[in-house]
């Protein structure tokens, strides 16, 4: 699985937390830092044949950068990657997401454990 913070936003700490439980709770990730553009993203989990990629957000970007990021994946015959994502997100902006193909949006205030356990339940297999 694939962990990034695609655009301008300089804050990874809600993203470290993240991929770190997610790897505590034995799943393999790889975090891509900050600033990563969409098509970067989108490479690292095609190179790492990752099953999904879960995206934080906080800059306000999040409708053009999910939607970049889907874009790309059906452009490289890889829209079968579940994408997720969490960060400062509207309300108003989720069904929206939803329609775009997110899988889930983790607002703040989401556990690491109710992240862990919806990966565990929709995307990931624990590496043995």
């Amino acid at each position: 699985m694939v962990v990034a913070k695609p655009g301008l936003d300089g804050h990874d700490r809600g993203a470290k937390v993240v991929a770190r439980a997610l790897r505590d709770a034995g799943m393999e990730v790889i975090y891509t830092g900050l600033h990563q553009t969409p098509e970067q993203i989108v490479e690292t989990a095609i190179q790492e044949d990752a099953d999904a990629v879960g995206l934080s957000i906080l800059s306000g970007a999040h409708m053009t950068l999910f939607k970049r990021v889907f874009e790309l994946l059906a452009e490289r015959d890889a829209a079968d990657i579940v994408v997720f994502g969490g960060g400062i997100i509207p309300d108003a902006d989720i069904p929206e997401l939803e329609r775009m193909g997110v899988a889930k949006i983790f607002t703040p205030g989401a556990t690491t454990q109710s992240i862990v356990d919806w990966v565990r339940e929709h995307v990931a297999t624990p590496v043995s």
